[in-house]
């Protein structure tokens, strides 16, 4: 199968780094227009030259703005009115159990894992649905079903992005627009690697050991036994993308490594 998205207009939200940047590379490499997001010029900039690197030819641009608020979104969406594509992988996780996390907390779950999702999919779907094509993806988590004890505000905020994925999906119904949401597993992220460096050397470990390590620890119901990559996640996002998944939509489509418990 070829996955041919040449004359489309991807854009991805947090795409400098991990998921966002495997996924904008692998659109660009299907012959998809990147739009690169970060809340930096210099990230995004260092961003565009790696792909550019990586894909001969690549088209790709960038804009620099902060998706956590309603200004950072209409920033972005002023700049590139029109997108075939969107992928709404903006997030961030914390530990915080139900006394450990204050109103303020949920508060910045709310409006960056989640509002941020909302606001570009109001931005573009119009734009979509006049075309009677498009792509809209959350990158949600396994952690949306398989709700962490310890990372609650984290795992309501995936769960809502599932949710919402739904019911957009149901409202775009029989107009060539799909919408899904992707649900990784542990994975090996630029951020996580920066978070398990100290831990990683103090044991004597490779990164990759330490995640694995804690896979095994934390999910045990992992049938993969590892932790997934970040290009890994991004494959199933290109096919969610791509013209071969018209069928696919309203899914809550794991790339878990079959962490979650249910064959649903």
């Amino acid at each position: 199968m070829k996955i041919d998205l040449t004359g489309k207009t991807a854009v991805v939200s947090a795409s400098t780094a991990g998921i966002g940047f495997a996924v904008a590379s692998g659109l660009a490499a299907c012959g998809a227009e990147a739009v690169i997001n970060g809340r930096t010029q210099e990230a995004v900039d260092r961003a565009i030259g790696r792909i550019r690197e990586d894909v001969p030819n690549a088209r790709v641009r960038g804009f620099a703005s902060d998706l956590g608020t309603r200004e950072g979104c209409d920033a972005l969406a002023s700049a590139i009115p029109d997108a075939d594509i969107l992928v709404n992988n903006l997030g961030f996780f914390a530990p915080g159990d139900i006394f450990g996390t204050e109103d303020e907390e949920w508060e910045r779950y709310f409006q960056i894992n989640v509002m941020s999702g909302v606001r570009l999919t109001r931005a573009y779907l119009r734009g979509m649905i006049e075309r009677k094509w498009g792509r809209v993806i959350f990158i949600s988590s396994e952690s949306g079903l398989n709700i962490p004890g310890d990372m609650l505000a984290y795992g309501f905020s995936k769960t809502s992005q599932i949710s919402i994925a739904r019911g957009v999906a149901k409202f775009a119904a029989g107009t060539g627009v799909t919408v899904n949401s992707v649900l990784p597993g542990p994975t090996l992220s630029d951020g996580i690697r920066d978070m398990l460096k100290e831990s990683a050397a103090a044991a004597g470990k490779s990164i990759e050991q330490t995640l694995d390590d804690f896979v095994l620890a934390t999910r045990g119901s992992s049938i993969l036994r590892r932790a997934t990559s970040t290009e890994e996640v991004a494959n199933m996002v290109v096919y969610a993308c791509s013209k071969q998944a018209s069928a696919t939509t309203g899914a809550a489509l794991r790339v878990d490594g079959g962490v979650v418990e249910s064959i649903g």
